[in-house]
């Protein structure tokens, strides 16, 4: 590669070449001055503008960060224990509720028991009496058929006899014959 041609003052050329500069330029002990200065001017700068402006601006949006988090757990705290408060008093309510309930079955289970037991009372009365009205038309019928069976256990004698030996017994014989055999 060539190197590059400078004009000198006078009119003439003259190859500057990198061996020729001296090396880096940052240790060109020359411009050192004005690189302290501007690295300074430079940080008294960036310091004045961090302190003063963004430094502030960030510990606001971290104070206001730092509020609206602890609000927010406040307020979730909050609700929390209301909720629960909440759910107490349900769950005290659904107690109740299902006390309650029990109570109107047991009194409904009691007051339909009761009246099932005065309904067969009754119905038990009114068989009875009809079983006693029965047993009692059962009693003189009875008695009334006993009252005929020697009536036709003497006619029965007498109408035997006769076709058994042809001679007519007197009813008197034959309710007397009963009345001995029995």
């Amino acid at each position: 590669m060539a190197a590059p041609e400078s004009t000198d003052i006078h009119g003439g050329t003259t190859a500057t070449t990198e061996a020729e500069s001296g090396g880096l330029p940052q240790f060109d002990t020359s411009v050192w001055g004005g690189q302290i200065v501007y690295l300074l001017f430079l940080f008294v700068v960036l310091y004045l503008l961090i302190s003063k402006v963004f430094a502030p601006r960030l510990r606001r949006v971290m104070d206001e960060r730092a509020t609206t988090i602890s609000s927010a757990v406040a307020t979730a705290k909050s609700v929390q224990a209301e909720a629960a408060v909440q759910a107490a008093a349900a769950k005290a309510e659904v107690a109740e509720a299902r006390a309650q309930s029990r109570a109107m079955a047991a009194a409904a289970k009691a007051r339909v028991t009761e009246e099932a037991n005065a309904r067969r009372a009754a119905e038990e009365s009114e068989v009875n009496a009809r079983i006693a009205t029965a047993e009692a038309a059962i009693g003189q019928t009875r008695d009334a058929a006993m009252a005929n069976v020697g009536t036709i256990a003497a006619d029965t004698t007498q109408a035997i006899v006769e076709r058994l030996t042809g001679t007519k017994v007197s009813a008197a014989d034959a309710a007397a014959a009963v009345k001995g055999a029995a």
